[in-house]
């Protein structure tokens, strides 16, 4: 499957919110928002053996029914599909479905307007449609946890008998969460008798009840203003640590490096290029004085491309089967994209070598421009090649020593004030505190 689920399912919410207004038909928003939704899931529209346009579902003697998708597993339909405008109500809907679902004798139900999707199954019932979803999403507002229920159906990760045990869950879940809104806003007698004959020592009156509906009512409130107040000072304190870690990496003198939005775009246009091809989490940058290193393992000896985006011209470095860089000239930074092929090959390159044990891995990258070579802090030993890598308090090293690392590893605090770090050529010294932060060597000297 591809390899960004979240950010193509992402992507396509923030396009069906661009051109919705510019949908008028039925037809127009199957087009638009659900043939793509089917193709993120995996599924070749194009293939009639897979995805079926208007599927024949004959209910008694009336023939010629059609539902608008049907998704095959070996002839058998698996999913069927039902579209609306995306404009319509959902809920004036559902029977139609209710009627293809058991004449298909399929196993999943999905109503959907192309922005809200709800999937049905038949838990009470064999081949009865259950009343109600055990999932709906909106696929333009989406949290974590509702991609991950939607993954799920994708055609690599589908395990029928795994989703049918979720959607039992799911179905109780949402029920439970519906109670528990509906005694938030308005308690039933029931409900406040219980918790009444836990908290109150005495016989449980109409009076009592009275008294304890309003005291549940002001408890729920406070303590969803409490959880809301909770979760704001953490959000706060978050932005303040990564406030103070950016102040302190911009006072660093042997760093001065500066990401920039540009070189930023350039690397997410080089991620969205190889997004089928590798593992997006294996694509990482590293920024320097002279270049921006996109690198496949976050390793300086693999990399993928360097970005040159220094001067008034800007620069692509491909390196071939020999880690020997060529520069291009970008008249656009989403021009990157048209070097995916050259970067897909260098990434072949390192993985064959990787698997072959092949001391290729080991050389380093000669670039086109030998002024673009990263240079080393400059309390650190001159030697070329070398890196510094912080140890953590066990004596395990963590990682090389860069501005983004540093950031990373000081937020999370695996590395700390006088932390012994060493570089590859085996120079040891001790990290430096700006601000009672870590960030870097000082006092490097050889043992």
């Amino acid at each position: 499957m591809a390899v960004d689920f979240k950010d193509q399912v992402k992507q396509l919410g923030e396009r069906i919110l661009k051109l919705k207004g510019s949908i008028s038909t039925e037809e127009a928003t199957k087009t638009a928002f659900v043939m793509p939704m089917i193709q993120i899931l995996g599924y070749d529209v194009f293939n009639p053996l897979e995805v079926v346009p208007e599927f024949t579902c004959d209910i008694g003697i009336k023939k010629g029914e059609k539902i608008d998708y049907a998704i095959l597993e070996d002839e058998t339909p698996l999913m069927l599909i039902e579209c609306k405008h995306w404009n319509k109500n959902l809920n004036l809907h559902e029977s139609q479905l209710v009627r293809y679902f058991q004449a298909a004798n399929a196993k999943f139900g999905i109503l959907t307007n192309g922005i809200i999707y709800r999937f049905y199954t038949d838990l009470a019932r064999q081949n009865i449609m259950d009343e109600k979803p055990f999932l709906e999403v909106n696929i333009t507002s989406l949290k974590d946890s509702e991609i991950d229920e939607l993954k799920k159906f994708h055609k690599s990760h589908f395990d029928m008998e795994g989703i049918l045990t979720n959607a039992t869950d799911l179905k109780y879940m949402n029920e439970i969460r519906s109670i528990i809104l509906n005694e938030m806003s308005s308690p039933t007698e029931w409900f406040v008798r219980g918790i009444a004959k836990i908290v109150y020592p005495g016989m449980v009156t109409s009076k009592v009840v009275e008294q304890f509906t309003e005291l549940i009512q002001r408890s729920f409130t406070q303590a969803f203003n409490d959880t809301v107040t909770e979760r704001l000072k953490t959000a706060l304190n978050r932005e303040e640590a990564v406030n103070r870690l950016q102040e302190a990496a911009a006072v660093a003198p042997q760093d001065g490096i500066v990401t920039t939005e540009e070189e930023l775009e350039g690397f997410y246009s080089v991620r969205a290029a190889l997004r089928e091809e590798v593992d997006l989490d294996r694509v990482v940058y590293r920024d320097t004085m002279s270049y921006f290193g996109i690198l496949l393992d976050d390793n300086n000896r693999t990399p993928i491309c360097r970005l040159h985006f220094n001067s008034a011209k800007k620069y692509i470095e491909i390196f071939d089967e020999n880690k020997k860089g060529t520069k291009f000239e970008l008249k656009r930074i989403t021009d990157v994209g048209n070097y995916k092929d050259a970067m897909v090959k260098t990434i072949q390159t390192y993985d064959a070598a990787k698997k072959s044990g092949s001391a290729s891995q080991n050389i380093e990258p000669e670039s086109s421009d030998p002024d673009s070579l990263e240079s080393e802090p400059e309390s650190s030993p001159k030697k070329g090649g070398s890196e510094w890598y912080y140890f953590n308090m066990e004596g395990n090293r963590i990682g090389p020593v860069d501005s983004g690392a540093l950031m990373r590893l000081a937020a999370s605090g695996e590395v700390r004030p006088d932390t012994q770090i060493e570089n590859s050529l085996g120079k040891k010294g001790f990290a430096r505190r700006v601000n009672g932060l870590v960030f870097g060597p000082e006092n490097a000297t050889a043992e």
